[in-house]
């Protein structure tokens, strides 16, 4: 295996790891946010927010996709992250710092997403359920 294959395999990683976090992302956006600013009493921050970003009503309209699309991102994300963690790093020493370097960013970010992700389940499907 090739120095640039095993790089261009953690790059890709830290790629798709970016992309989960974006999606996940929208769905604190949609559903997080808005329950989080009315649950501390700032409905008037939140309709500012709606009247600057009018987008984010649309993003609570279609979140059973949004949560679908990021749910496959970060499961996605997930695989790559395992099959990048058993690639060889180069034996070289710089070249194996930044190999480490870089898995682990993108290992934070992935977690990131994940939590981001949990967020967002939690204020859009498991807390209305429990209030009704």
């Amino acid at each position: 295996m090739k120095i640039n294959d095993v790089l261009d395999g953690l790059n890709s990683s830290k790629k798709i790891a970016f992309l989960s976090l974006f999606t996940s992302t929208g769905t604190v956006l949609c559903c997080a946010l808005p329950a989080f600013l009315v649950a501390i009493g700032a409905g008037a921050a939140l309709s500012s927010f709606i009247s600057v970003f009018p987008e984010v009503v649309w993003i609570s309209k279609y979140k059973n996709y949004i949560f679908f699309v990021a749910t496959i991102f970060i499961l996605a994300a997930g695989f790559f992250q395992y099959k990048i963690r058993q690639l060889p790093c180069p034996a070289e020493k710089e070249l194996a710092r930044h190999c480490t370097r870089i898995r682990r960013i993108s290992e934070i970010i992935y977690l990131f997403a994940i939590v981001l992700l949990f967020i967002g389940y939690l204020f859009a499907y498991l807390i209305p359920y429990l209030i009704k």
